[in-house]
């Protein structure tokens, strides 16, 4: 390991994250009592220009209104190139700054977005002498946030989470699908012709390095790295191969744009009873190992050293989680 120590961000179950509109004050109760790990009130793009104003107010009001004791919250305010996005902060974390966990911060294009917006919320948490800090959610989903991102990763103590994008990001990368997740067709390969002429074709994920390198930006800083939306909310089983893929890759969790999508990214982000025991299993023979004055155990037939024991202390540790969220 290098001698440089990486701290991770604030541990928080991060399975499943319900994006809920300000506009839309119906839904707060239910996303309150319902199963996403957090919640993000959406003052940003599910809300209309004109509506910007009582969405702000509507988020203020369910903080205080509403039991968010079970659940971890968020608000996501407007980017910093808006006219809105000062007020959102300033009077969310003026009015109810003690009442949230995290700011979902848009369109991180560089550190100095977050510096700025880490600036402003320190200065009204001093003001308020609140007794807690409240966290950042960043979104990557520009090219210049994407190009930035080792850098924005690292830019404040606040930041919990790095968050891809994929909509405002194929927008601003121009890339030719109007899909929010999902593979596209034309991002595919051909095979050789063989004997016969016949052809097969192999569809890739047009995505995969932009998620990857958030997951990287993300492991190399400490925050948590999380998947965006998957836009088709009828299409479950393209929403459970999307969150796959998002959990191969190393993401803690992924959107959920509709409740439907809640359970299913809980059971993907879950580790199964198979993998939860042989991690424990694997804890158990490397601490009989260290008893005997071993640095390295075989079980079934594979070698175990430190590498295997921290991640199934990861593993481990994010069961005991989620089964003291229940």
């Amino acid at each position: 390991m290098s001698f440089t120590e990486i701290q991770e961000a604030a541990p928080r179950l991060n399975r499943s994250e319900l994006a809920v509109p300000a506009s839309e004050p119906r839904f707060f109760a239910k996303a309150a009592s319902g199963a996403a790990d957090i919640v993000f009130l959406d003052l940003e793009d599910a809300v209309a220009p004109d509506a910007k104003e009582q969405a702000r107010k509507n988020a203020i009001a369910a903080l205080h209104d509403l039991d968010w004791s079970k659940k971890t919250v968020s608000v996501r305010v407007n980017g910093l190139d808006t006219k809105w996005m000062y007020r959102d902060v300033v009077d969310v974390v003026e009015q109810a700054g003690d009442k949230l966990d995290l700011l979902m911060i848009p369109k991180v294009g560089t550190a100095a977005d977050v510096y700025a917006l880490d600036m402003l919320v320190t200065q009204i948490e001093r003001a308020k002498n609140y007794s807690r800090r409240i966290g950042f959610e960043l979104i990557i989903e520009t090219a210049l946030g994407m190009a930035n991102i080792h850098a924005i990763a690292a830019a404040s103590k606040r930041i919990e989470s790095l968050h891809f994008g994929v909509a405002d990001y194929s927008a601003s990368i121009r890339a030719r699908t109007t899909n929010i997740g999902g593979a596209n067709p034309d991002y595919a390969v051909l095979t050789d012709p063989d004997e016969a002429g016949a052809r097969a074709r192999h569809w890739g994920d047009p995505f995969h390095y932009a998620l990857a390198r958030l997951v990287g930006a993300a492991r190399a800083n400490g925050p948590r790295p999380v998947d965006g939306p998957f836009g088709d909310f009828s299409d479950a089983e393209g929403y459970r191969a999307a969150a796959r893929r998002a959990a191969a890759l190393g993401c803690e969790g992924k959107w959920a744009i509709h409740p439907s999508q809640i359970d299913l990214a809980n059971a993907q982000f879950t580790p199964s009873a198979p993998e939860i025991a042989r991690a424990e299993r694997i804890l158990a023979a490397m601490a009989e190992a260290q008893r005997q004055g071993q640095g390295a155990v075989t079980l079934d037939g594979r070698l175990i050293d430190i590498a295997s024991i921290r991640q199934a202390e990861a593993l481990v540790k994010k069961a005991q989680a989620i089964a003291a969220a229940r």
